[in-house]
């Protein structure tokens, strides 16, 4: 069943089951078809977002179990409603002893009939990086020791979990407290007698700081405690998925969001295999898939892979560029530059975070990729390559991979990977060595299925690169770089491109009609559990757009007004708060100061500057907080200056919410609205972006809703938000096909405001939608008193329709967009 809307919930244990059932009649009454949960499977304990799962086929019982989850069910269907949850098939929780599995592997290597799920290079033990110091002194430190367990033996790290001693041990065979006796540090040669039993072991205890060259198992990203599935074998995907298709079967479910699909090691194989396997068990329904993939500006998703589209982030940047103003562009970042001392453009910043982050966080990856490039470059006859001239253009594609993947394997590639291939070679040749651009033309012929040699060791390197390009560039653009550039904030969240600033209005709607022919029911997503901001915040952000020179002059102020407060703080560091403030403005209470205090900590970690995950400079990070502190003292002069800016800024931040929220639930997808997005979200990073949620509340104002309080007041852009979602749902619950099916024709706007209205049609069987939006409002709304001008700014500004032609002036004069349903 393709849902009409969904509505985003994170279950864990702080909000169960039991805490969805109780919001449903709420959902039902908003408008929402389906609730889409993320992962429902049993995760580590405590786990506040599920995708540590430990258990693929159980259901959480820290959610409520399977007894929970009928409930819920239960209640959705009474309303008609349904269900879509979130799936991890790319990794499994690994931290501590929780996953049995996992343990079980550690226990008997690769006889453990587990050894098949986790993708490990076999070649040596498996390298665990738990230890806070190197062996032997976490040894002497007593915090690694052999230890009593149920009826056998193990060892027991820093007092907490306790790892498995093999079972063809010699010690297994000793009186077990004449073992505890023999191998305790504290007795003489315990320590070297322990270090001897640990090297006996299928596994390695390691310092942690070691665990980014040494790691012999693949990882999610950089974390330590996610260890990559081989869910490309059939076995592995039959044990993985069993649930998900029993669901399925059942009706408890009717469909699925796949996490990380560019983890996989053959992501378009899995996606028709996962169609596959829900078809076979319910073939007389439609399964919605849809999958979490970060797709580049220009890069289509294939419509071969069985899938209904992507889980929206694209949509979420698409949106966001048309916010911006092009006129911000070169003022903003001139602006940035002479603050920073950093570059204006995005490119040179990412160069430079993913060399860091390749050479930093990946180096065991990269090592198993030249390898395995080595080997097939010597089943090919090509002797003359070497591991060094490997390691240099493996390196220099990493750096400026166009795309966070190919989807070749080795023997064969779609069509579009010949493209990606073209702009890497362009993008890489300049930073080869001299005289290997072949080097890199091997590699990339091998990607996309070309040249000789043995076609398995084709197949593995191919695969290693793939699934080293994407975290590359998730860590380094995404998780480095977009902390270092600040440019506009806005333009930096999940699957952005601040390279590409702002999207002209054609280039939008180029993007709908694509969207509306080749992905007609994909995701549309404003915010996710992963955004870096709020959508609102974002929209707000955007104004700053449209009013360069009023912003870089507030700026100027501001920096000249709290320089005796911000000493010692990095100039960069001082103009991406005030970005921030802006954004989180609005924040209840003490919520502003804590969630700008956390996005400072993460901003600073994340970039990798002046401070980080691994060596946290504390001392900066309290001086940065400590300036946000006194920016934001009750009597603060920068405080009451900031409050009078924010004010004149609302009306156009209002006006940009409201248009995000209008083409979030009227162009071709299916709009999923992320818990408590219904009104305006200024939160920051996560976890700010996982609060708990007033539903309560919200129920209140969706009841108290009348027809006059749908049009927008000076500070009342809670109601004006929530009454539109409604208004909109209302339209997509009494006319389904026509949001699911109909098209998308963009409306041609004339006259002298031309470039500030974005109008289209959706229609379907006779019946036609109207949609109309103020764009760019920035320096017409700045200081206003209401998120519309006077009539007259438009003059002869018009829409023509295919029947009329309509004047702009008159579509919005109560608020700044238009709905109406036509025949």
């Amino acid at each position: 069943m393709t849902p009409r809307a969904t509505y985003r919930l994170q279950l864990h244990a702080g909000f169960t089951f039991a805490d969805a059932e109780a919001i449903v009649p709420y959902l039902a009454d908003l408008g929402i078809s389906h609730v889409y949960a993320s992962p429902i499977t049993m995760a580590a304990a405590g786990s506040t977002h599920g995708y540590d799962v430990i258990d693929p086929t159980r259901i959480n019982p820290e959610l409520g179990g399977e007894a929970g989850l009928l409930a819920f069910v239960a209640a959705l269907k009474a309303r008609d409603m349904g269900l879509i949850i979130d799936i991890v098939p790319n990794h499994m929780g690994v931290a501590g002893d929780e996953n049995r599995w996992w343990m079980d592997v550690l226990e008997k290597g690769r006889d453990s009939p587990h050894a098949i799920v986790f993708d490990i290079d076999w070649g040596e033990p498996i390298v665990l990086p738990v230890l806070g110091s190197p062996l032997p002194d976490a040894i002497a430190a007593g915090d690694v020791r052999l230890v009593a367990k149920d009826t056998g033996l193990g060892i027991q790290v820093h007092d907490g979990p306790i790892y498995p001693i093999r079972p063809d041990d010699a010690l297994l065979e000793e009186d077990r407290a004449a073992a505890l006796t023999r191998y305790n540090p504290d007795r003489e040669g315990g320590s070297i007698a322990l270090q001897e039993l640990l090297a006996r072991q299928h596994y390695r205890l390691i310092y942690w700081r070691g665990a980014n060259d040494r790691l012999n198992w693949r990882r999610f990203f950089s974390i330590n405690t996610l260890a990559g599935v081989r869910v490309e074998d059939p076995r592995v995907f039959a044990t993985t998925h069993r649930l998900f298709f029993h669901l399925y079967l059942e009706g408890l479910i009717d469909g699925v969001r796949v996490d990380h699909v560019d983890g996989l090691a053959d992501p378009a194989s899995y996606c028709r295999a996962l169609r596959a396997g829900f078809e076979a068990v319910a073939p007389d329904r439609h399964a919605y898939i849809v999958i979490e993939k970060i797709l580049a500006a220009d890069e289509p998703l294939a419509r071969d892979w069985g899938v209904d589209g992507t889980s929206g982030y694209d949509f979420m940047r698409e949106v966001s560029g048309l916010l911006h103003d092009p006129a911000g562009e070169a003022p903003l970042r001139a602006l940035w530059a002479d603050i920073s001392g950093r570059s204006p453009d995005f490119e040179p910043e990412a160069l430079a975070a993913r060399r860091d982050l390749l050479a930093w966080q990946f180096e065991g990856q990269l090592v198993a990729c030249i390898d395995s490039f080595l080997a097939l470059a010597r089943s090919a006859g090509q002797d003359w390559l070497t591991a060094g001239m490997l390691r240099r253009a493996i390196q220099r594609l990493l750096w400026v991979f166009p795309v966070y993947r190919t989807y070749g394997t080795g023997a064969f590639a779609p069509p579009g990977d010949k493209t990606v291939r073209e702009k890497a070679r362009a993008a890489a040749a300049p930073l080869a060595a001299p005289g290997e651009e072949g080097v890199i033309a091997f590699i990339l012929d091998r990607l996309v299925g070309k040249g000789d040699g043995s076609p398995t060791l084709a197949a593995e390197a191919v695969r290693r690169f793939q699934q080293l390009s994407a975290p590359v560039a998730a860590k380094g653009v995404e998780d480095t770089a977009f902390y270092r550039h600040a440019v506009l904030l806005s333009a930096n969240d999940v699957g952005f491109d601040p390279a590409r600033f702002a999207l002209p209005i054609a280039a939008f709607h180029a993007a709908m009609i694509a969207r509306a022919t080749d992905h007609p029911h994909a995701m549309l997503a404003t915010a996710t559990h992963d955004h870096k901001r709020g959508e609102d915040a974002r929209a707000r952000l955007a104004v700053l757009s449209g009013i360069a020179d009023l912003w870089e002059a507030r700026v100027r102020h501001w920096t000249a007004l709290v320089t005796p407060d911000a000493q010692g703080i990095d100039p960069a560091d001082l103009y991406q708060l005030f970005q921030a403030l802006v954004g989180a403005w609005g924040l209840p209470g003490d919520a502003l100061l804590t969630h700008i205090h956390g996005w400072q900590d993460k901003m600073l970690r994340e970039a990798k500057l002046r401070s980080s995950w691994e060596a946290p400079d504390e001392a900066y990070e309290e001086r940065y907080r400590a300036v946000a502190d006194r920016l934001l003292a009750p009597h603060a002069a920068f405080r009451a200056d900031f409050r009078d800016f924010m004010d004149a800024l609302t009306p156009a931040a209002a006006a940009n919410s409201l248009l995000q929220t209008l083409l979030h639930y009227s162009v071709p997808g299916v709009p999923d609205l992320y818990q408590g997005c219904e009104l305006p979200d200024y939160s920051t990073v996560d976890p700010g972006n996982r609060q708990p949620v007033d539903h309560g509340t919200r129920r209140k104002m969706l009841g108290a809703l009348s027809s006059d309080e749908t049009h927008i007041r000076p500070g009342e852009p809670s109601i004006a938000k929530l009454a539109l979602i409604a208004e909109l749902l209302v339209l997509r619950q009494a006319r389904p096909r026509l949001f699911a099916d109909g098209d998308y024709r963009p409306m041609q706007v004339s006259g002298p405001r031309a470039a500030h209205v974005i109008a289209f049609t959706r229609s379907y069987a006779g019946e036609t939608l109207l949609c109309a939006a103020a764009l760019h409002m920035g320096q017409a709304l700045f200081g206003g008193d209401g998120a519309h001008v006077d009539p007259s700014w438009w003059g002869d500004t018009r829409i023509e329709d295919r029947t009329r032609t309509i004047r702009v002036a008159e579509l919005f004069s109560g608020r700044p967009i238009h709905i109406a349903m036509q025949r």
